[in-house]
């Protein structure tokens, strides 16, 4: 019996899914390669630090997330669910102190840091602000999901948290606010809020964008907005995808030169590669350590290397949603699904802008990308739905899970 009960639980210390852990730390071992080739750019390029420091931050980084992940995973997720409206409160709290005293790092242009006082260390607060608005709409969500809210209730307790995070987000970093706007939408839908409350609550988005929209483009009411630097990445995309542009129009050229040297990276790897290291175009390609680290990867592990991360990260989905559709409770079942979708849209969105599928953002590849706030939330994503997957309970030998009474699910909310 003792050695049953040995052998069952040897890899006790990998909480929860196993194989969802296996894939994580192969992702975060490969990142080391990429980031360690790419950040030589911040090197010589931005003249920020050496190679070695950048590498060895990251993999402070990358140890530091695996911690925190297996921490989280001791913490029962409830309880994390019942601190999202505190938490989230002080994140927009912190929102609001960025937006008058945030910093520009690492080359970017936009002042989206807020420092720590008496350190050396800053982090985006819309990073956890994103994560903490998810975890509080699946808890709400959850709690009281036979009885139908009034509009009041959805204005105030479902919408309002949505916009007010959109709003503070959207001054300095439009990408991500548009990217929590939409998986904001994705949770109300898989949470089972009435369509007509997520109708009326898009439509009422859009014309609220369009008016910012106007607003900031032709008049000074809004000072310090990128609007006119979204404007210019749209119309710069979308020239470049126009047949009729002039490829040797300077002007031209220089708007998509983001673009064209990741497009160049991804042909100059071919099918195997340049090899570790040998990037010949990282030293320009801007921020090659972060946003567009996927053309780098292509270019030095070829299409072959890009297949292998791509099949790891559809590993790491389908396991999140087999999590989800064997957890019994709904919140724990809502909650993976949301946390997925996150880290989904992450994903697609940085392949996308390296091969020119959507306009130039700032989001980074999950678990890759050089910077400790999106690597420290991708792990704390990670953390809770591997938590929840330790959870599951098989009922019987066909896997089903007991089916929760509304008054179970009510108060594991």
């Amino acid at each position: 019996m003792n050695e049953q009960y040995t052998e069952e639980n040897k890899f006790e210390y990998l909480k929860g899914d196993k194989v969802l852990w296996m894939v994580i730390i192969v992702i975060s071992i490969f990142s080391i390669f990429p980031v360690y080739s790419a950040s030589s750019n911040l090197e010589y390029i931005v003249n920020n630090g050496t190679t070695t420091g950048h590498v060895m931050k990251h993999m402070f980084f990358v140890v530091l997330g695996l911690v925190i992940m297996r921490f989280v995973g001791v913490v029962k997720y409830e309880y994390i669910g019942k601190l999202s409206s505190i938490l989230l409160g002080l994140m927009i709290l912190l929102l609001i102190v960025t937006m008058f005293t945030g910093q520009a790092i690492d080359g970017a242009s936009a002042s989206r840091w807020l420092k720590i006082p008496g350190t050396p260390i800053s982090f985006q607060p819309s990073s956890f602000a994103f994560l903490m608005l998810i975890i509080y709409l699946c808890r709400y969500l959850t709690k009281k999901i036979t009885r139908e809210r009034t509009v009041g209730e959805n204005v105030g307790f479902i919408f309002g948290p949505i916009l007010l995070v959109f709003v503070l987000v959207a001054k300095d970093n439009g990408s991500t606010a548009l990217m929590i706007l939409m998986v904001s939408v994705i949770v109300l839908v898989i949470g089972q809020l009435h369509w007509k409350y997520i109708a009326g609550f898009i439509s009422t988005s859009f014309v609220a964008i369009v008016l910012f929209l106007l607003v900031a483009l032709n008049t000074n009411m809004i000072g310090g907005n990128r609007v006119h630097t979204w404007m210019s990445r749209i119309e710069t995309f979308t020239s470049s995808k126009a047949k009729t542009a002039d490829v040797d129009d300077e002007s031209v050229k220089a708007k998509n030169y983001q673009v064209m040297q990741a497009k160049a990276a991804i042909v100059h790897g071919g099918i195997t590669g340049m090899g570790p290291g040998k990037s010949a175009l990282k030293q320009m390609l801007p921020q090659s350590a972060s946003d567009f680290i996927f053309a780098v990867i292509v270019e030095e592990y070829g299409a072959i290397g890009a297949a292998f991360l791509i099949s790891m990260y559809l590993i790491m989905i389908i396991r999140i949603v087999m999590i989800a559709s064997k957890m019994p409770a709904f919140f724990g079942s809502l909650l993976v699904l949301s946390l997925g979708v996150m880290i989904f849209v992450q994903l697609a969105v940085n392949i996308a802008v390296a091969v020119n599928l959507i306009p130039v953002t700032g989001q980074p590849l999950p678990l890759i990308s050089y910077g400790g706030t999106s690597m420290l939330v991708t792990y704390l994503q990670l953390g809770i739905i591997l938590n929840i997957s330790s959870r599951i309970q098989i009922y019987d030998e066909e896997g089903m899970g007991k089916k929760q009474s509304i008054v179970e699910i009510n108060d594991i909310a």
